[in-house]
Formats: structure tokens, C-alpha cells, sequence
């Protein structure tokens, strides 16, 4: 029998009731950064960009007016906020976001469902496994009886509170991250589709902490071994019986005792519940020794010696140890300093370098006023982690000046000998082409170009016609060896390379309503 829809508004937004019964009621909230510990910034409640209400939905294609899972419930949207990756939180705009997303829940509920939408590696000055905090909260708001869905970046880490208090939960399965919308979409069709059935909440829980703790550029999915590993996740979550399967690689740039690999299995067969939770821990734990750099590193000289001889352009660095995407601060200058001392860049007839980016708000003023082709002369960069190199001098002819990005806000680009620096008034990473030509430079016509990122994202990996990940210096420095953690649960591999084998038995967790 064919159901009659009825479009009704509530709270001001547009919904459907059925002609079987009412669609249930869910709610949207989340908040998604990856701060660094090892970064002296911190991040400020600015910086999250929070949407609110119907303004949520411009986030998630797959809600738009006319979808198919948009008709299937009446969404209540809390609020959602996304930060650029960057340093602690401050305490003071973590609690005005949770308090504001509390606030929306308790005035909207009650709810049968929420679609809880983080990153997973967010660190907040004085409080441990913000995320596990942030969702217990909701919980005393929205009560044990509403399904949570929970979709997380895999470079987050799932604490056992937030395995607690979270009913379904899954994470992304590539990295670079290309099925980022996919996971979210997964993440609310699971959380419908059990509200529908009646199924509910699942019967079984199963969470596997794995002793493993590595940066995402040696994990990324582009090769083995991770490659093999993440491939056998989406057959494995298609078992009957299986909800949903995931793999956390976790964060490494934070020292929290959360922070390591986790897997974990939702699902109503307790058997193969437990028999695929611990399958992909094995899998993991047993290629640790194979996970690698996902392209050749150097240090910074050897990468720029080598990018000099090399006939393949555009030979793309990665400058790592500052990336923002991972939760540097942005404006370390070490790199950009090393570059412009180079007797080879001086003259305006050297080999052609795109240097994307360092912030120098003081510098991007004085370029608006030179105006295109003017000169301009003064410091950028090591505002706020000056522990490598002080603030960089750049002397040289504005090329452009663009105003309106959501991140940079103004950037301007200065030619200094015959490197093209990219200034912008707040940090801005540059992983699509159009970030370059829409200031007017042609990566793809440069001989070297220098990103402030990891693993390079899809648009410049296509590119590339030679890559190199320089080892440089930054709150996200690749070499973890040196990095001074203090509070992670020992014995933890790579630190540990002789440690005995952990336990990968899958550990039960209790349902939410039993909490």
C-alpha cells in the first residue's frame, strides 16, 4: 500500500508524516577538530564556524530538501561545528559550544534518534577525552532511550566512555579521507534504518584497544599495508548480523591515554560480532612493522638537492612537521627560511617555487596598500610557534591580492627571487588546484611546489609528477620518538618496538541503556 506523505512544519523546519505514523524525531550535533598537544596554539570558539539549525543541513548533501533519508525522519539540527585542525581548545569555548548544543536538545527534544558527527581528536585544556564528555552530556539531556549514531574521522580515537554512550558508531575507511561524506551518510541510513525496523540499539558492542599509535602518512590507504587491511573492513561490516565495522588508526599528536588504535564491531550476532572485531585488530597489530612513509622522505635540504636535479615537474615537498590539516600551527618559518637563503631562487630567472603558506596578517596589510606590482618589504610567520625559526623576512613584488576565503580571509602572494610566497591573514593548507590559480599561479607549470600538508590530497597527488615528505620541524613532527609524551598508555608500538603481544580479545561494551 502505497503511503500518503503530508509536509507539516516544525520549529521552522519542513517535515513528513506518514500515513503509517509519525517518522521519528532526530537530532543533529557535533563538533570536529584534531588538536596537537605538541603546538603551543590554541583554538578558540571562532575558529569552529558553528552552523546552527537549518543552516546544519547545508553539511550533509545527502539531507537535501528533496532526498530520499531527508523524508524519512523529522531532523531537529543542534548544532554542528568544524574547526581547521589546530591546537588545544580552549576550556572556555569548549564549554560555550557544548552549553549552546545542550541548550538546542533540551528546547527541541524528545528524540528517538541524534546523529552525532565528530572528528575524534579534539584535546581541550584540562579535560581528558573531550568527546566521551561532550556525549555523556547529551546523554543526561536526551536520555538513555534515544539511538545515537556516532561517524568519526579514523585519526580519532574512541575512549570507552564514547564507546559507551554511543549506540552505532563507524569511521572512515580511506585516507586521504575520499569517503568522508560516504561515512556520514552510512552513519545516519544505519541510525533510520534501526529506528524503522524497530530493531533499535544493538545487541552487541565489541571494542579492541590496539597498542599502536602512528601518524596518518604512515598508514594512508593509498599502499600496503594499510591498503589490505581497510579493504577487508566493508565486506566484514556486510555480514548478516553485523551493523557496522571500523577501524581507528587514532591521533598521534596528542598525549592522551586514548590515543591509539581501536577497532570496534557493532551488531546483533555476538559470535561474529566478536570473531570480525578481533580478525581486523589481528590484522592491523600483525602489519604494524609494514606500515611506512606514504611517499620517500627526506630531510629539507636532500628534498630541495633533489627536487634541483629532478627533470620531473611539478615536484611537489611536503613541509610536515607544520602541517595544519594534522593540527600544526601553520606559521612555523623554518622551512620557508631555509628556502629563501638558497643562492639558486635569488634571481627572478631561477627555478620557479609556489611556497603555500605562511601567515603574516602585518605583511598582507602592507601588500593591500603597495597594490598589485608594488614592492613590499617586512616579517611573516612564528607568531605562534616561533620555537624553530623567528618571524621569516620576505622583500619582494606583490603578484596578487584575494580577499573571501573562509580560512585565509585575505591572501596575497609575493614573488621574492623566484620563489612565489603565499601570505595569508590567517592559515589557510592549499590542497586544490584552484587555491593556486585563483591567485594566479599554474602548479602545474612550476618546477618545485612546497604544501604545508602531509600525504598530499587527491587533486595534487593526481598532479605530481615527483614528491618528496620533507622531515621538518612543527607541532606535528613525524619522528614520534622525539616528540615528549607523558601520559599514553606504555607499552605502545612504535615507541615500544620489542613489546609483548597485547590482548585482542574483544572487550563487551554495555549497552547505553544500561549505563
Amino acid at each position: 500500500m502505497k503511503h500518503l506523505f503530508l509536509l507539516v512544519s516544525i520549529g521552522g523546519l519542513m517535515a513528513s508524516v506518514s500515513a503509517a505514523g509519525p517518522l521519528p524525531r532526530i537530532a543533529i550535533a557535533g563538533l570536529a577538530i584534531e588538536s596537537s598537544t605538541f603546538s603551543p596554539a590554541l583554538t578558540d570558539e571562532e575558529a569552529f564556524h558553528a552552523k546552527y539549525g537549518a543552516d546544519v543541513f547545508s553539511l550533509y548533501p545527502f539531507l537535501s530538501p528533496d532526498s530520499s533519508l531527508r523524508r524519512r525522519a523529522v531532523w531537529i539540527p543542534a548544532l554542528i561545528g568544524r574547526a581547521l585542525p589546530g591546537g588545544t581548545v580552549t576550556r572556555e569555548a569548549y564549554e560555550s559550544l557544548v552549553r549552546k548544543t545542550l541548550e538546542a536538545l533540551a528546547k527541541n527534544g524528545p528524540y528517538d534518534g541524534l546523529y552525532f558527527d565528530i572528528h575524534g581528536a579534539m584535546s581541550v585544556v584540562g579535560l581528558d577525552d573531550p568527546e566521551g564528555d561532550f556525549l555523556m552530556r547529551i546523554r543526561k539531556v536526551v536520555g538513555k532511550s534515544t539511538v545515537i549514531s556516532t561517524s568519526m574521522d579514523l585519526h580519532g580515537n574512541v575512549s570507552w566512555r564514547l564507546a559507551e554512550n554511543t549506540d552505532l558508531i563507524t569511521c572512515y575507511r580511506m585516507a586521504p579521507h575520499e569517503d568522508a561524506m560516504e561515512t556520514k551518510e552510512r552513519a545516519v541510513e544505519n541510525l533510520v534504518y534501526r529506528i524503522e525496523s524497530g530493531k533499535g540499539k544493538p545487541a552487541y558492542k565489541a571494542w579492541i584497544p590496539i597498542p599502536v599509535l602512528l601518524p596518518g602518512e604512515k598508514t594512508s590507504t593509498r599502499i600496503e599495508p594499510a591498503k589490505s587491511v581497510y579493504r577487508a573492513v566493508a565486506p566484514a561490516s556486510r555480514q548478516k548480523g553485523i551493523i557496522d565495522a571500523a577501524i581507528w588508526v587514532g591521533y598521534a599528536w596528542a598525549d592522551e591515554p586514548r590515543n591509539h588504535a581501536v577497532v570496534m564491531v557493532t551488531g546483533d550476532d555476538k559470535e561474529k560480532v566478536a570473531r570480525t572485531a578481533e580478525q581486523l585488530a589481528r590484522s592491523f597489530w600483525d602489519a604494524r612493522s609494514g606500515y611506512a612513509f606514504v611517499a620517500p622522505t627526506e630531510n629539507l635540504p636532500e628534498c630541495l638537492d633533489s627536487a634541483l636535479k629532478s627533470p620531473l615537474h611539478p615536484f611537489f615537498i611536503s613541509d610536515m612537521g607544520d602541517n595544519p590539516t594534522a593540527g600544526g600551527a601553520g606559521d612555523v618559518t623554518w622551512t620557508l627560511t631555509q628556502i629563501l637563503a638558497r643562492p639558486e631562487f635569488k634571481s627572478a630567472g631561477g627555478p620557479s617555487v609556489i611556497y603555500a603558506s605562511i601567515p603574516g596578517p602585518e605583511l598582507v596589510e602592507k601588500a593591500i596598500q603597495a597594490g598589485v606590482g608594488g614592492q613590499v618589504d617586512g616579517y611573516a610567520g612564528a607568531k605562534v610557534d616561533a620555537r624553530y625559526a623567528p618571524p621569516v623576512h620576505i622583500a619582494g613584488t606583490v603578484e596578487s591580492i584575494e580577499s573571501g576565503d573562509k580560512d585565509a580571509v585575505v591572501e596575497v602572494v609575493v614573488r621574492v627571487g623566484s620563489v612565489h610566497v603565499i601570505i595569508t591573514q590567517k592559515r589557510k593548507p592549499y590542497h586544490k588546484e584552484v587555491d593556486f590559480t585563483r591567485l594566479g599561479l599554474y602548479p602545474r607549470k612550476t618546477d618545485i611546489v612546497f604544501v604545508k600538508i602531509g600525504y598530499l590530497e587527491p587533486e595534487l597527488y593526481a598532479m605530481r609528477a615527483a614528491w618528496l615528505m620533507a622531515l621538518t620541524p612543527g607541532g606535528v613532527d613525524q619522528n614520534l620518538e622525539r616528540l615528549p609524551y607523558k601520559r599514553i598508555q606504555r607499552p605502545m608500538f612504535p615507541l615500544d618496538k620489542n613489546m609483548a603481544e597485547p590482548d585482542l580479545s574483544a572487550k563487551w561494551v554495555p549497552s547505553s541503556d544500561r549505563l
